[in-house]
């Protein structure tokens, strides 16, 4: 079939990095139609000071909103503007009658995010989240080894505690949007919602939730977070044989102030092992700098962790003596499947990989997070209704 007319909105970091560069890598799947950009300095705009004169030919600049609502070719609209503008221009983008993939936090309220996907099933339209982080090489990695058999020599166990972190240092303000008191803000909105959706994939929805947020820098305005830490809170998980912990924990992080290189990204203890990881995946630093989105598939290193950052196992053997392993990452980073998938469910009417409903899940858990700060308590997670 004929590939889809994309047009991405926002040419920033979010719209140059993780979304134009894959549709221009699926030449089969998609066509780069149009991007809007309210004010280009040069011809071809930021598309083509980016990837250069050949990208960026014969793709429409758009200056607002209103013409890519027009645009009767545009079947697929990316959203990748400020997070605070994603349910408005989502809800246009659906009423003109065209798909959507909206990058995250695909809103700021549990209810915006229920209220789009009612109107992308009235309309049969696809409403996709950009969920990119499920294809990490390092939470792949993990995920083989979550599915060890319980007696393989590196098995964890039965889990009692999962520590996912994405810590950074930054001492001043980005001078960005991201920087204002707006809606869906802050760190937690941010990071969090990838680690969130990674734990709801692992072990799905929590019976608690406790959480801490605050701006430890103590610079911009108070209300825009850049630490957090988030406890949620499981039932015991059942023991195979053996030790039987009384309680599962989650633990989310989010630091703007950690200083190491490189920092901290899972711990993951169990009754017969701990799992420790350095670094994270490498497809956002190789993505800022790809001299050609061709490099995503044809670059024999794209996506591929390096060995000095793979994990550690440390188990305890027949003996009781504790045995250090490497556990690898060996099944590169591959955002690229979100995109595949994308078409495929459009063309196909393939299962959604990533379903609306899950993201709007971790929503519902960001606003607890808020809540649960505020209050300073923790709080009940409501049964999946």
């Amino acid at each position: 079939m004929a590939p889809i007319k994309a047009c991405v909105v926002g040419l920033g970091l979010g719209g140059l990095t993780f979304h134009a560069p894959f549709i221009l890598a699926l030449p089969h799947l998609f066509t780069l139609h149009a991007v809007m950009e309210r004010n280009p300095t040069a011809p071809g705009g930021k598309l083509q000071a980016r990837f250069g004169e050949s990208p960026a030919k014969g793709v429409i600049i758009h200056r607002t909103f209103d013409t890519v609502l027009a645009d009767p070719e545009i079947e697929l609209v990316v959203i990748s503007t400020p997070s605070s503008t994603h349910f408005d221009l989502a809800k246009q983008v659906l009423e003109a009658g065209k798909h959507v993939l909206v990058d995250k936090p695909v809103t700021a309220q549990f209810s915006q995010a229920q209220q789009l996907l009612a109107l992308a099933k009235s309309k049969n339209l696809v409403l996709y989240p950009f969920q990119n982080r499920r294809w990490d090489s390092d939470f792949l990695a993990l995920k083989k080894l979550l599915d060890l058999p319980a007696d393989h020599p590196q098995s964890l166990g039965t889990l009692y505690e999962f520590e996912s972190r994405f810590d950074r240092f930054r001492a001043d303000l980005k001078g960005t949007w991201k920087d204002l008191p707006l809606d869906a803000n802050g760190l937690v909105y941010d990071l969090a919602a990838h680690t969130i959706d990674q734990v709801l994939v692992l072990f799905g929805r929590p019976t608690k939730l406790t959480a801490f947020k605050e701006n430890i820098r103590g610079i911009g305005d108070k209300e825009v977070d850049d630490a957090f830490t988030i406890f949620l809170h499981y039932p015991p998980r059942a023991a195979a044989s053996g030790l039987q912990p009384t309680s599962f924990t989650a633990i989310l992080r989010g630091h703007i102030l950690s200083v190491r290189s490189p920092q901290v990204r899972y711990v993951v203890r169990g009754t017969q092992g701990t799992f420790l990881k350095y670094g994270v995946d490498v497809q956002e630093d190789q993505l800022k700098v790809i001299p050609s989105p061709r490099d995503i598939t044809q670059s024999e290193g794209y996506g591929v962790e390096p060995e000095e950052i793979y994990g550690t196992v440390e188990n305890l053997d027949g003996e009781g003596k504790v045995v250090k392993s490497i556990w690898s990452s060996t099944e590169r980073g591959q955002y690229i499947k979100l995109f595949e998938n994308v078409a495929a469910v459009i063309r196909d009417g393939a299962e959604q990989a990533v379903k609306w409903e899950e993201s709007a899940e971790v929503v519902e858990l960001i606003e607890l997070a808020y809540k649960s700060s505020a209050e300073e308590r923790t709080l009940p997670v409501p049964p999946r209704q």
